[in-house]
């Protein structure tokens, strides 16, 4: 059967959803739910898996694939959708922000996207990961010298717990890259390297999050206006960052997954834009966190990276404090977002989220009346 005639929620003034296969509206969304909840996983899971294959296996004359050359790739991905979107939604292809407003956001972001990748030659995946959950932190750092944003004492607390979860992580277990312990067992300076990139994809991230939200608070701009000019700056960026670096040669299996790494991350932006309108932050949030936590565990299966037990506390002591966090924050907001489609998706984890996805996003994670903010996890991301 066709959805029914869509009708008018007049608590909240959003559209109610159809009623599908005559399910009754409520189970009708529930579906809804499940399947954007599961696009998200299925995505970004799929996202991480790619992102942690090219980074540390060989391809072609056995040369590292530039990290660059990704994030130009995942731009031109996000671009051309975006580019897309705006026609079927007649939106305006005209930057409707000032430019330097969109060449901050687009060099933090390209930056943050970066450093993401190149950590993974360094540190393993979870470590990436669970990294990447204290950029609460630098956002916070930002937030206070930027613009000024005061923090609860809850805030505080979650960010403190994250940081000893991760310092235990940190220090309880081996932490490099699987690909570097495999050559180099004994060499430390490698993480060394891996735990500075980290550092400077958490500045760039918090950044990003901070001024796109300075920049844009009194600007009405679309989330496909955003993406497209963000996107366009990025790749000129990437690309003049590869001159003199040669283009990977051809091989199948290669630009098999650069397709997919660029794809999952596009595709998650979309069920991520479709989850907050529809859906609210709480939801999103929550989804967020739990693939973060399902993206270690499938690392740890697939690519083989044992955890000791110290590890293990401080990753669930930091997921904890995440989803405290949520549940804290998230119980008075009821509803979807706000009527519009004026809220930027989260890049990388980010695909981000994602960063492109480039997440990841649980402090950026919209909420009704409010514009979001792009970061890298979500999908890389949309970093991310």
């Amino acid at each position: 059967l066709a959805p029914a005639s869509t009708k008018m929620n007049e608590e909240v003034g959003t559209p109610m959803a159809p009623q599908w296969f005559g399910l009754s509206r409520e189970n009708t969304r529930k579906l809804k739910g499940l399947g954007c909840s599961l696009g998200i996983f299925s995505t970004l899971m799929c996202y991480g898996f790619v992102q942690e294959s090219i980074m540390t296996q060989s391809f072609g004359s056995s040369k590292p694939v530039s990290s660059l050359f990704l994030v130009m790739c995942n731009r031109i991905t996000s671009m051309s959708i975006a580019i897309i979107a705006i026609i079927i939604k007649r939106d305006t292809l005209k930057p409707v922000a000032p430019f330097q407003a969109y060449m901050a956001i687009a060099f933090s972001n390209m930056m943050a996207t970066t450093c993401q990748y190149e950590a993974l030659r360094y540190v393993s995946f979870p470590t990436q990961t669970l990294g990447k959950t204290a950029k609460m932190i630098p956002v916070m750092i930002w937030g206070t010298f930027l613009t000024k944003q005061q923090y609860k004492v809850k805030d505080y607390a979650v960010a403190f717990l994250v940081t000893i979860g991760t310092t235990l992580f940190l220090l309880t277990g081996p932490v490099g890259a699987k690909k570097m312990e495999d050559d180099t067992p004994t060499d430390s300076t490698t993480t060394i390297i891996g735990m500075c990139i980290m550092v400077l994809y958490l500045l760039f991230d918090g950044f990003t999050s901070t001024w796109q939200e300075r920049l844009f608070k009194n600007v009405d701009v679309s989330t496909w206006n955003q993406m497209l000019y963000v996107g366009l700056l990025s790749t000129i960026g990437s690309s003049f960052g590869q001159l003199g670096a040669p283009v990977p040669e051809w091989d199948p299996k290669l630009y098999s997954y650069v397709m997919a790494l660029s794809m999952s991350a596009a595709i998650a932006q979309i069920f991520i834009l479709i989850t907050i309108k529809e859906f609210g932050a709480l939801l999103f949030a929550t989804v967020m966190t739990t693939r973060q936590f399902l993206s270690i565990l499938l690392s740890c299966i697939i690519f083989l990276h044992p955890l000791s037990a110290g590890q293990w506390t401080g990753t669930c002591l930091v997921f904890g404090a995440l989803y405290y966090k949520t549940f804290a924050g998230g119980g008075k907001k009821k509803g979807g977002a706000a009527k519009g489609d004026h809220q930027a998706i989260p890049q990388e984890d980010k695909d981000s989220n994602a960063g492109d996805t480039q997440l990841e996003v649980m402090e950026n994670a919209p909420v009704p009346g409010k514009k979001a903010h792009q970061s890298d996890e979500c999908l890389d991301a949309p970093a991310k």
